[in-house]
């Protein structure tokens, strides 16, 4: 799978938020401050993954039609990795 400029900006913000969290914390601010950016981070993962997972989803599906393959296992392989990432 390819994976575009937008999912590889997205994991970069990640890694900035993160950055910036860990400077919190070694400032010391507020635990409440850093569980809020901890969240922003976990939800901009929660999107990327789905985004990553919707995109493989649709690759895999065309190639299954093309090659009459069982598209159904891929998509019950997709689901499967939206809930394991829960």
């Amino acid at each position: 799978m390819d994976y575009d400029d937008q999912m590889k900006n997205r994991v970069k913000r990640m890694e900035g938020q993160l950055r910036g969290i860990l400077k919190m914390m070694e400032d010391g601010k507020d635990c409440r401050e850093i569980v809020t950016q901890l969240s922003a981070v976990r939800s901009a993962a929660d999107r990327t993954i789905g985004l990553i997972v919707s995109s493989n989803l649709v690759e895999c599906v065309l190639k299954a039609e093309q090659s009459n393959d069982d598209s159904g296992k891929i998509i019950k392989e997709a689901v499967n990795m939206l809930v394991k990432s829960r």
